[in-house]
């Protein structure tokens, strides 16, 4: 079979679209936490129930080597639209510390007057002074780690905070008025049931943010779940248990007027998360601290994962060594990120970028889940031999995104094994 795109077309697509895939979006890694929870494999810093805020030279030392980072980063493009302070605790820095991180952002790249600037925040972290602070330094929205509404789930997944934290952060986010606020819940738990879940998701439509985020857990090697749980086993819930989890939050939460924009994630009309969609449309972007993953110029980096190789890695000039992505890298990752989306991919790009035989072998892969009504295509324009050229390419909600790894496994398995050009 030819290969996606030859080397001189691929050459042309990048310069035409040059402009457009310049960074404009920016991830800020805070990886600080009272403590770790169960389930959590992020690149993260225990500092305990007393470090927090200016009161912890161990935060003001990272936010310094952190604005070196930026300082040191060239600016690639226009002015950032969007900045996400995740973690890792976000919510444990000052208000000091964070307008010292978000004056050098603006310093070096500008922020665009209308951007969106993200905030994970956790229960029992924040007071009303300190989120009226991140508020008047440009923080407009705010994502609330909430995870389950029931006092022994939380307890079971190693979360600091208790139910009546959760209504204290909610009145408290609501006094500052976030144009912005979402909030994150976890199924899947240990112990947990449908009812619980329900109660969870419940609870959710009454406090009535304007984005909500739905993750399935998943016990990954290294967390203390992997140390006492198998995937299936009891306590957690069984398979078919955690499909109708899935289910149940699609319908209680577009029910309740909620958009399921992505696999993971509900909003309300006009409340999706602007950064995050940078992510799944495999758009460009910076990333800053520890552990941290960038993609600009068409590499993907990531970070030391810990505070001191972070450091050195900091002090020692910011030495990146990555090899640019090959043409099926890249067609891997708008495949598997874009199909995330309620809206799909667009084929007349996809044709436009990699070429009608990488098509045509996508559609080949895909025909048995159209058949099984998990994959569709909206607005479709067939070319020759019947092959659509044009329209959406989408997985159906709930089937086709509770089955999106057994579609993608195929699509992989098929295109990793093609001869193709980098």
């Amino acid at each position: 079979m030819s290969s996606i795109i030859s080397n001189e077309q691929l050459t042309t697509v990048k310069k035409e679209t040059e402009s457009l895939n310049q960074p404009t979006s920016a991830y800020i890694h805070i990886p600080f936490c009272r403590r770790r929870c169960y389930y959590c494999d992020f690149a993260i810093s225990v500092v305990g129930d007393k470090l927090s805020g200016d009161n912890s030279g161990t935060i003001s030392q990272y936010v310094e080597e952190l604005c070196k980072e930026i300082e040191a980063t060239p600016k690639l493009g226009a002015s950032l639209n969007t900045v996400f302070f995740g973690g890792g605790t976000p919510s444990l820095l000052s208000e000091k510390q964070l307008n010292r991180i978000l004056e050098t952002v603006e310093k070096q790249f500008g922020i665009a007057s209308d951007a969106e600037i993200s905030m994970e925040i956790d229960p029992k972290t924040f007071d009303l002074i300190q989120l009226q602070g991140y508020r008047n330094a440009g923080v407009n929205r705010i994502s609330l780690g909430v995870q389950a509404f029931q006092d022994e789930l939380l307890k079971i997944s190693g979360r600091s905070h208790t139910v009546a934290d959760i209504f204290a952060a909610v009145e408290l986010i609501r006094q500052v008025e976030f144009p912005e606020f979402s909030i994150d819940l976890i199924s899947g738990l240990p112990y947990q049931t449908l009812q619980q879940w329900q109660e969870s998701l419940e609870k959710v439509v009454e406090i009535a943010p304007t984005h909500v985020s739905v993750y399935d857990l998943i016990v990954e090697p290294v967390t203390a779940f992997a140390r006492q749980y198998q995937p299936g086993v009891k306590p957690l819930p069984s398979d078919e248990m955690t499909v109708e989890m899935y289910k149940l939050a699609q319908q209680i939460l577009t029910n309740a007027g909620y958009e399921h924009y992505e696999i993971s994630n509900y909003a309300q009309v006009g409340h999706q998360c602007r950064h995050n969609r940078v992510y799944w449309e495999n758009r460009p972007y910076y990333g800053f601290g520890m552990g941290a993953a960038s993609y600009v110029e068409g590499k993907r980096f990531t970070r030391p994962r810990t505070r001191q190789e972070y450091y050195q890695w900091v002090e020692s000039g910011r030495q990146i060594e990555d090899s640019e992505l090959s043409t099926n890298d890249i067609l891997l990752e708008t495949l598997m990120l874009g199909l995330r989306l309620a809206e799909g991919l667009d084929l007349s790009a996809l044709l436009q970028q990699f070429g009608e035989e990488t098509l045509k072998e996508i559609w080949h892969c895909l025909q048995p889940y159209y058949q099984q009504g998990w994959v569709e295509i909206l607005d479709v324009e067939s070319g020759s031999d019947k092959l659509p050229i044009s329209g959406r390419l989408k997985l159906t909600d709930p089937e086709g995104f509770l089955f999106s790894n057994t579609i993608l496994a195929t699509l992989f398995e098929q295109l990793e094994t093609t001869n193709r050009v980098s």
